[in-house]
């Protein structure tokens, strides 16, 4: 029954993806909202709102100098070209025009009309994800002072826990990835969307491969690479296709599904069978996890202008982050103490002999 469950989940979310894809730019395709950009593109303004960047002489040179160089360094970063400003102010206009006649929220060249914050295109989803990257932060430290301060270690320094390292590269694909949303959310150019979803599909499927070793105890260096070497090769072509041959969103969110539901499928089905004391805590982010993927489907607009579905999955994933590194610091504890308790009973027999 499970199984089905899942099986039916990942269509649902393909159909979703595959017709947002489709039906994300209905804002761009109104013919006001062209116009509107077209004629900014050419006097350089919107109603009253006119742009020095726009200003440019025949030869094509900024009238003024370089539009970057018009405020002080430590505000020149949230400086925009002409284009992104034509676009946003033609979207904010046409949107207040659709408001008015009772009309709901559309997107604009894949995005909802989200409103700026000093120059931040989506300041709910940066501060989500700068608090995403905080919360694995404070758990790896965590797990790090757990594990090198607080747990016995090996004659040679070493850890008991024998999947520790693979948790240390998980923490730093994790920072990675926050780090590139929050990127990617303050600014949409080709260079931070490409990195955030290189990032986001190398941390899923490193995960992916942590999930195997983990849930089936695998201990042997040798057979660890062979559980994760076709998984690497697959997300290494992924990446590189993303990045130099085509930027298919679609088939890139459904690579994403599948490798997130498939993880959660082996930790639920792991959380059953296992006696580990901390599996309520799988559980939680099993199932809340799986809950919180519903945002993604459940696509509504932002409110205010601010928080759409996406942002308040970021939100979701904060607590859920809390818990999970919980459960890592729990497991550290559980193996090592299972470990001692192997060397104590080794050296007692060896003793009696």
């Amino acid at each position: 029954m499970l199984k089905h469950y899942w099986v039916a989940f990942f269509v649902v979310v393909s159909w979703v993806v595959n017709f947002r894809v489709l039906d994300a730019s209905a804002g761009d395709a109104d013919p006001l909202y062209r116009v509107c950009v077209k004629q900014c593109g050419e006097t350089g303004c919107v109603a009253q709102r006119c742009f020095p960047q726009c200003n440019f002489s025949s030869d094509g040179v900024s009238i003024d100098g370089p539009w970057y160089m018009q405020e002080p360094l430590y505000m020149q970063w949230k400086q925009w070209d002409c284009q992104s400003d034509c676009r946003y102010y033609c979207m904010l206009d046409r949107e207040n025009e659709r408001e008015a006649t009772g009309h709901d929220p559309v997107k604009y060249h894949g995005k909802w009309p989200f409103k700026r914050v000093y120059g931040i295109q989506e300041p709910a989803s940066v501060v989500f994800s700068v608090l995403n990257l905080a919360m694995h932060f404070h758990g790896w430290i965590s797990f790090f002072v757990l594990l090198y301060y607080k747990l016995p270690l090996r004659r040679d320094k070493k850890t008991y826990y024998y999947f520790a390292s693979l948790w240390h590269i998980y923490a730093l694909l994790s920072f990675n990835s926050w780090f590139w949303s929050a990127v990617f959310h303050s600014r949409d150019v080709d260079l931070t969307e490409k990195l955030d979803y290189s990032s986001a599909v190398a941390i899923l499927g490193y995960s992916l491969i942590l999930s195997i070793l983990r849930s089936f105890d695998v201990k042997d260096d040798a057979v660890r690479v062979m559980v994760a070497a076709p998984l690497l090769a697959f997300v290494t072509t992924h990446i590189l296709y993303l990045n130099f041959y085509k930027l298919d969103y679609g088939w890139n969110m459904q690579v994403c599904v599948v490798m997130a539901v498939v993880q959660l499928l082996l930790w639920a089905i792991w959380a059953g069978v296992t006696r580990h004391p901390s599996r309520w805590k799988l559980w939680v982010v099993v199932v809340a996890g799986g809950l919180a993927m519903l945002l993604e489907i459940y696509d509504f607009p932002p409110y205010q202008g601010f928080v759409d579905a996406h942002a308040a999955w970021h939100a979701t994933t904060i607590p859920l982050t809390y818990v999970w590194w919980s459960f890592i610091r729990d497991d550290a504890e559980f193996l090592t103490s299972n470990q001692m308790k192997r060397l104590k009973t080794s050296n007692l027999a060896k003793k009696a002999k």
